[in-house]
């Protein structure tokens, strides 16, 4: 069987071969090149792997956490529960946890 062809993106072109090229770049140099991203690119690139590394999400669990967002940002925008400040929020933890 002659081996198969490879798209662009580096992955075979037929649905027989999950291949992928052997990339050229070390994880140190991954690394420096991450870094030279925007943060707010950075962390949704870092979020993405992470969460695909634990298997991604269900599309159902999705639809609850979307729904879940948009109810609480409605909440907050109606005044229907109200907001603590993250300090006050630390500084009972810390009290809690005799810090």
């Amino acid at each position: 069987m002659p081996p198969a062809r490879k798209g662009k993106d580096g992955l075979a072109d037929g649905p027989e071969s999950l291949s992928v090229e052997t990339m050229s770049i070390t994880v140190d140099q991954m690394v420096e090149e991450i870094r030279s991203l925007p943060h707010d690119v950075m962390t949704n690139l870092v979020d993405r792997v992470l969460f695909e590394s634990h298997g991604g999400q269900q599309p159902d669990h999705a639809r609850a956490w979307s729904q879940t967002v948009h109810r609480r940002i409605e909440e907050i925008r109606s005044g229907q529960v109200e907001l603590i400040p993250g300090e006050e929020t630390s500084a009972k933890i810390r009290q809690i946890l005799g810090r």
